[in-house]
């Protein structure tokens, strides 16, 4: 048996229930939709309450609302601590021990990427907008609601399922090993992991992985009149533009992967600040520039891809210019999720509950479409899918939005889903 064909059996893509939703699917899908407005006014609730990564208080408030109803869901709760050093809420983490089916880890993230003061929730018929409507805390309804739903058809009981949402998805706390420790535990526990991020068409089972860099570099501070002599050397700001462009020559058309040179000063004198990626910068136009900062990042889609292209970043950087000299940092990845079968099987699990309740096909996500998540994370230890949450769109952005109607059709898939994971391998319902 190939080892597409027995992942399928394990996860319960099984092709004679694909197109046929059974009754208590569509007593899961009635559910959600009569509870639409619920889930509206509990997205108003959580984005109106500021969550900013940097903002712990707000991040463990969010992460409170949504504790109570695990709670009275059944859920055995607790908020994860991180250590002080690393300046983050930590995360909120909820399981319910059953001896059904699969074990499945649910995971969402309470914070936004927006810091100090962020825009409310602003609702316009079917559409809403504010900061996290979109990503993610559209998605975190998405996840508490599935549960409700499972739990009004009287089928969450004797499911394994557990719960992680993340209070520094946006800007995880370093080093990773510690900030996503309870992650990947919680992952070595499971056998399917999934991401409720933004649903952006289709699903996310391969995505890739990213990792930022930081490039340093020294010239000799000379006359400009006397720049490409062995006295003054060519200088910190043509050296940086050889090793970026040297960047550039030898990664460009590798598939799925992509460097970014996002903030860069250089001069006399620089001052840059890594954690807020700002930096000012003096000099005069007839003095060869002493230094240079710049930061970016790098993304990949496998983590020999990744080792790869830190072996050639080095390299550049490693030949200098005269008179210069330059050393480059990277920072801890955020792993990539690399393609596999058991991934490949949960999609064509969704994909057959998404036709069964009429919602139409579910196929894969180009792995260049979605940034790097906490699924990757779990990835290398479970079948991991990402994407279930909401639509909507401009994440990131001042303008994010969401389509309320997609709210109820994301639950409705998702409990399902998680209906058939429970039920793998036992008779159709």
């Amino acid at each position: 048996m190939g080892a597409l064909a027995a992942a399928a059996l394990l996860f319960g893509a099984a092709p004679a229930r694909a197109q046929t939703a059974a009754p208590v699917e569509l007593e899961l899908r009635a559910y959600a939709e009569r509870h639409r407005d619920e889930q509206v006014a509990l997205l108003e609730r959580i984005v109106n309450l500021q969550s900013g990564t940097m903002n712990a208080a707000g991040v463990k408030v969010v992460g409170e609302v949504l504790r109570r109803s695990l709670d009275s869901l059944g859920f055995t709760t607790s908020w994860i601590d991180l250590p002080p050093t690393l300046d983050r809420a930590g995360h909120l983490y909820a399981e319910r021990k059953g001896a059904r089916g699969r074990r499945i880890l649910l995971i969402g993230h309470l914070d936004t990427v927006f810091e100090g003061a962020q825009r409310g929730f602003q609702r316009a018929d079917t559409l809403a907008r504010g900061a996290g409507v979109y990503d993610m805390k559209g998605g975190d309804v998405v996840i508490l609601y599935a549960l409700k739903a499972l739990a009004s058809a009287g089928v969450l009981d004797g499911m394994q399922v557990s719960v992680l949402l993340t209070g520094d998805e946006e800007a995880a706390g370093q080093p990773m090993s510690v900030s996503r420790a309870a992650l990947v535990d919680a992952a070595r526990r499971s056998d399917v992991a999934i991401d409720f991020e933004p649903d952006a068409g289709s699903a996310t089972v391969a995505q890739r992985g990213a990792t930022s860099w930081i490039l340093r570099v020294t010239g000799r501070q000379y006359h400009s009149g006397a720049i490409f002599t062995p006295d003054a050397g060519y200088g910190a700001v043509l050296e940086a533009a050889r090793i970026i462009d040297g960047f550039r020559t030898t990664m460009a058309g590798e598939p799925y992967l992509t460097f970014n040179p996002a903030v860069i000063a250089g001069g006399t004198q620089v001052a840059f600040d890594t954690m807020a990626l700002s930096a000012s910068a003096a000099g005069k136009d007839n003095i060869v520039p002493r230094a240079l900062t710049a930061t970016g990042d790098l993304r990949f889609l496998y983590d020999s891809q990744l080792v790869h292209a830190e072996a050639r970043m080095r390299e550049i950087v490693a030949r200098h210019l005269p008179g210069t000299s330059a050393t480059i940092s990277f920072a801890d990845p955020y792993p990539a999720m690399a393609p596999s079968p058991r991934n490949d099987a949960l999609l064509a699990t969704l994909d057959s509950v998404s036709r069964a309740l009429g919602y139409g096909p579910v196929e894969a996500l180009d792995p260049a479409k979605r940034g790097a998540a906490d699924i990757a994370f779990a990835a290398p230890y479970t079948a991991a899918i990402n994407g279930l949450g909401v639509r909507g769109g401009g994440a990131h952005t001042p303008d994010e939005w969401v389509d309320l109607r997609s709210l109820p059709t994301a639950t409705a898939r998702a409990a399902a889903f998680l209906l058939r994971l429970s039920r793998a391998g036992q008779a159709a319902p």
